[in-house]
């Protein structure tokens, strides 16, 4: 009995210590509902203290009731143990082992935002949109983005198997990845293309992308560009006050570029340009987008659009429209919180809806995605019954010489030039 007494009031304590820290600076009635609602989760834990089959850890507890509760909320959102978030402050530093992937939960899958350019992943075939539902051994149901980082995650030079599926595809894809160090790079090309149409292809934003950039830029004025086609395909986005800089260098000052909206209105944010050289001001531009394009790359082309500064060509961008604070905790640990959202100069909501192009053209694929694929039911179930390995495939790369889509934003510049020159006659 004294036990049992010892481990309620202990379980009490951290259930207090977290209810503090949950309703700091909400309304009353909210307070009173989550007072309530504690009260079931204190019994509930202690019924597992004391009941459980085995003597489990407080700590292991309450690390997964943490990782329900930031689940629970949206996709981005997510606890962290002190492990995982060492993990994120290496990644911000721009330099990580793993595969080159970014990720996230959409639809209760591990889903690929997008492959790095020039990482293993990207190298060997990997795309935007493909699921995760198999690392190594472990079915990835019910994973968390942690448990996916976790196991994706190792040494370089060592081997991860990743089972995916692919919309359109009749079978799983097997994929076997050497991890190695990630650097990424945020410009790939910065080149002219033909008849003075200038090409810059923007991968990542990081601390590093305002003067690469611009020295982008300039490398192909000075080739003679008098034009631009800015690829932000499979960029998954970054930092976002360097994807704010960037945008700047394509309006004049006093332009919204975007804007940040959350529960609470003080904290509401307002980005507008300073103005960029004003060399680019005047230049035709189309700007490239996909599926993989999220968060950064979004906000660039969202605000080019409203402000009919460029014309955006592809598909529809990934929708990965919101603002995520780290809140470090006492032991180490920390929180992944969706505190804000993004808003485009027309007030219009990049969450979930993500930007849709002006121009629509399909990349070309190898697969009709028009046929149905196998479904999420037959994965699983298949997964279940045999552990045996569905057919590799063969590693691939990029080819930009026949790229339909360049070669429509070249089309698309040469007849805004027509234009543009009928207009000064």
């Amino acid at each position: 009995m004294f036990k049992k007494v010892f481990i309620f009031l202990l379980t009490l304590g951290l259930v207090a210590a977290l209810t503090t820290f949950a309703i700091s600076g909400a309304e009353h009635k909210v307070k009173d509902d989550l007072y309530r609602q504690v009260e079931l989760f204190s019994y509930a834990l202690t019924t597992i203290q004391s009941d459980y089959v085995d003597v489990p850890k407080s700590k292991d507890l309450i690390y997964g009731a943490l990782k329900g509760m930031l689940a629970s909320l949206d996709p981005h959102s997510q606890f962290m143990d002190p492990d995982a978030y060492k993990d994120l402050k290496i990644e911000t530093e721009g330099q990580f082992g793993g595969l080159g992937i970014e990720i996230a939960l959409k639809d209760g899958l591990i889903t690929i935002i997008t492959p790095l350019d020039g990482t293993p992943a990207w190298k060997i075939g990997i795309k935007a949109g493909d699921r995760i539902v198999k690392i190594d051994d472990k079915i990835a149901r019910d994973f968390t983005l942690s448990d996916a980082v976790k196991l994706l995650r190792g040494k370089p030079g060592t081997v991860v198997n990743v089972t995916i599926l692919r919309e359109g595809e009749k079978k799983l894809l097997e994929f076997k990845i050497t991890r190695e160090i990630i650097k990424i790079q945020d410009i790939k090309e910065a080149k002219v293309l033909e008849d003075k149409i200038g090409y810059v292809r923007l991968t990542v934003f990081q601390e590093t992308t305002s003067k690469d950039l611009a020295a982008a830029l300039d490398k192909i004025k000075k080739a003679g560009a008098d034009s631009l086609i800015l690829d932000l395909r499979n960029n998954p986005g970054g930092l976002l006050d360097i994807a704010v800089k960037a945008t700047e260098n394509f309006l004049p000052a006093g332009k919204l570029i975007v804007s940040t909206k959350g529960r609470d209105a003080k904290q509401d944010l307002v980005f507008k340009s300073h103005g960029g050289d004003t060399a680019y001001l005047n230049w035709p531009m189309v700007v490239l987008i996909n599926e993989g394009s999220a968060s950064g790359s979004e906000i660039l082309a969202g605000a080019l659009q409203d402000n009919q500064r460029a014309i955006i060509l592809g598909t529809k961008s990934f929708g990965k429209g919101s603002v995520q604070t780290v809140i470090p905790l006492p032991d180490g640990s920390a929180l992944r919180l969706t505190t804000s959202k993004y808003f485009t100069p027309n007030n219009r909501s990049i969450q979930g809806v993500g930007i849709v192009p002006d121009v629509v053209v399909e990349e070309e694929r190898g697969t009709d995605t028009k046929e149905k694929g196998i479904s999420l039911e037959e994965v699983f179930e298949k997964l279940e019954k045999s552990p045996a390995q569905p057919e590799a495939t063969e590693k691939s790369t990029q080819d930009y010489k026949n790229d339909v889509q360049i070669k429509r934003a070249i089309d698309l510049i040469k007849g805004i030039r027509v234009y543009q020159n009928q207009v000064k006659s």
